[in-house]
């Protein structure tokens, strides 16, 4: 099975991002079953305008090729959208 790059968008100072980098970082390290296959990439929003119009107000925000998920999200929502990625 090929890996697959999930995108979390964010921005320094975040509390929310942060939060949510916190949940991913329990997923990779406690359900391998789920992560195995995925490579996650912090995207800082603030250098690219176009990524700030689109995610400014939203973040943190999760995208794979086909999907996104944005914040407000529960650590069970967040494991089932990372499920269906796989």
């Amino acid at each position: 099975m090929s890996v697959k790059t999930i995108q979390f968008m964010t921005t320094a100072g975040c509390h929310l991002c942060e939060q949510a980098w916190e949940m991913i970082q329990y997923i990779r390290l406690n359900l391998g079953d789920i992560s195995k296959n995925l490579r996650f990439e912090q995207v800082e929003i603030s250098e690219n305008d176009e990524l700030v119009e689109m995610y400014g107000i939203r973040i943190p925000v999760l995208v794979n090729e086909t999907d996104q998920l944005g914040w407000p999200f529960e650590f069970e929502e967040l494991v089932d959208w990372l499920a269906k990625t796989d």
